[in-house]
């Protein structure tokens, strides 16, 4: 597989794309307020928040403790006390601050993708009552079709995490490189919310019968719906408590929505929807 960075060329289109998916996310929001879809987001949202919450706080205090062995271990921290460099001082707290903030992302792409296979029944759900809402129709339960779809969830979030660890692993020997590991975090960032807006774009692609590597040539090709969808995921974290407990079902909803100003325009998506 190719690398997003590599692939993901600032193109009008892929800005369109990014665009229309973050656009998604505010009518998500109507979407949900109108049609009454609180059930879904609730219950599971304030479970994400719980795990969320705690985790990360501990996670944090974890990373904090392995920086502060790794400067010891290595000596480095009692030869920048002898060098008495201000600038040595500043270079080498900005790089415990961007490997600190590596290893966070790395362990919230992995928590993220944890959840995306527990939560899986309820996405698939809330995915496909949404395409019923916006087609007018009212597409029958099937326990075997739902069984199916998260299935093809849990194994797309397995893919999507083991591609993502690898990267993440590499991020993470890139920061301990001076200078050059700064720009570490704003990379893994965009790969974080390529392969979590992938995962959201798959119920879609399951749903109209696209196979796994259909959906990930289609995505591929298609790349911004998925940064853009990812970049709303995150940038909801930035609201306390609120923001995490709606973040990934908005993100679900928000994909699907995110599926439908092309295919109005007459550009075809990859998918077929009957009507």
């Amino acid at each position: 597989m190719k690398c997003i960075l590599a692939t993901a060329k600032l193109t009008p289109k892929l800005l369109k794309e990014i665009i229309i998916a973050i656009e998604a996310y505010f009518k998500a929001h109507q979407f949900i307020r109108k049609h009454n879809l609180w059930r879904w987001i609730v219950l599971p949202g304030m479970i994400y928040m719980v795990l969320f919450s705690v985790s990360m706080y501990y996670f944090a205090h974890t990373c904090n403790s392995f920086i502060g062995w790794l400067n010891q271990a290595t000596g480095l921290k009692g030869w920048l006390d002898k060098q008495h460099s201000g600038i040595l001082g500043f270079f080498f707290a900005l790089g415990s601050l961007m490997l600190w903030l590596a290893m966070m992302l790395f362990y919230f792409s992995l928590f993220k993708f944890f959840f995306l296979i527990v939560g899986s029944p309820v996405f698939a759900y809330l995915s496909e009552k949404t395409e019923a809402i916006i087609e007018g129709k009212d597409y029958p339960f099937s326990l075997s079709q739902l069984a199916k779809d998260i299935i093809r969830g849990i194994r797309i979030a397995l893919r999507n995490a083991l591609w993502q660890t690898v990267y993440a692993i590499s991020f993470l020997l890139l920061s301990l490189i001076p200078v050059l590991g700064w720009a570490t975090p704003v990379i893994a960032l965009m790969v974080e919310f390529y392969y979590y807006g992938f995962s959201m774009l798959d119920y879609s692609m399951e749903r109209h019968k696209k196979s796994a590597a259909e959906s990930i040539d289609y995505i591929g090709d298609n790349k911004g719906l998925a940064i853009g969808n990812g970049f709303g995921f995150y940038a909801m974290h930035l609201l306390p408590f609120v923001g995490w407990m709606l973040a990934p079902a908005y993100a679900v909803v928000a994909a699907t929505l995110s599926m439908y100003p092309l295919k109005e325009e007459g550009k075809p998506l990859g998918i077929v929807i009957d009507g």
